[in-house]
């Protein structure tokens, strides 16, 4: 289950791009391998960009017969039910299927707002996602939670947890650290990335890891504080939770590992045995 020669962090972004210049609230990217060094983060101005980013470095890593985990620091699966009532199947990868089809992302614009409402509309028009960052009204996507109304878990088993306190809900897209525009934005390249990779890509808990490449979800404020004065603090993190996990042993690394969580998935560093409650 273990095994990783190298481990490729990445901190996402649901919104356009963010120019030349490295900046906070973008898409960084590092990469760390067992017994070497800790590479500098990578900016990566839009999500274009980091797909192909992310296809290199999968090539790069199977030619040179390394295994490879890579972390996204967005959540992989919806709290229980959203899954099956939207696709008809409680397969949350069959939810990053149906999001692939359907999302629209290009460099300055995307759907994910009106992709919210659409599904909203189809639960009632007040929910599950709330939280409009668009300056245009948008049927069906309530801009607050004042007349909000949500048919399913506010939050996964995982976001329930003492150590995930201070966690943002995926129902909300818009708003200071709100992680629902992100995830909208990353199944659908985390879906790509599989079929692409048939077979060699395998994402966890849903998939046994004995591929050459696993997707991991990691969510790095669960250990780490907000980073050294002057240094972007998205790059600092991917940085630190990379070194972090090519150094940790790896017996340690096959006990996080070791999840049973079939719908909801789990955040990599929560302790495997409380993720048997929502299995």
């Amino acid at each position: 289950m273990a095994g990783f020669d190298t481990f490729a962090m990445v901190d996402w972004s649901g919104g356009n791009d963010r120019g030349p210049r490295p900046c906070a609230d973008a898409i960084w990217a590092c990469v760390a391998r067992r017994g070497g060094a800790t590479g500098r983060p990578v900016y990566l101005r839009n999500r274009a960009l980091a797909e192909d980013w992310l296809i290199r470095l999968i090539e790069a890593e199977r030619a040179a017969g390394r295994r490879l985990m890579i972390g996204f620091d967005f959540p992989f699966g919806y709290p229980r039910g959203f899954a099956a009532a939207l696709t008809g199947r409680a397969d949350p990868l069959a939810l990053w299927d149906w999001f692939a089809a359907r999302v629209s992302d290009a460099p300055k614009a995307n759907n994910r707002f009106d992709l919210a409402a659409e599904i909203n509309r189809r639960f009632g028009g007040r929910g599950p996602f709330w939280g409009n960052g668009l300056k245009r009204d948008i049927a069906g996507l309530p801009r607050t939670k004042r007349d909000y109304r949500n048919p399913f878990p506010d939050r996964r088993l995982a976001e329930r947890q003492p150590q995930t306190r201070g966690s943002f809900t995926l129902w909300q897209m818009s708003g200071a650290g709100a992680v629902g525009g992100q995830v909208i934005m990353g199944l659908p390249v985390l879906a790509r990335l599989r079929h692409r990779f048939t077979g060699a890509v395998a994402a966890w808990p849903y998939e046994a890891l004995t591929a050459p490449v696993a997707l991991v979800e990691i969510w790095p404020s669960l250990t780490l504080g907000r980073g050294p004065e002057g240094m972007i603090r998205d790059a600092w993190q991917v940085q630190q939770v990379a070194g972090d996990l090519a150094a940790r042993p790896e017996a340690e690394l096959a006990r996080l590992l070791d999840v049973t969580a079939p719908e909801e998935g789990w955040i990599l560093g929560l302790d495997p045995r409380l993720a048997a409650g929502g299995a």
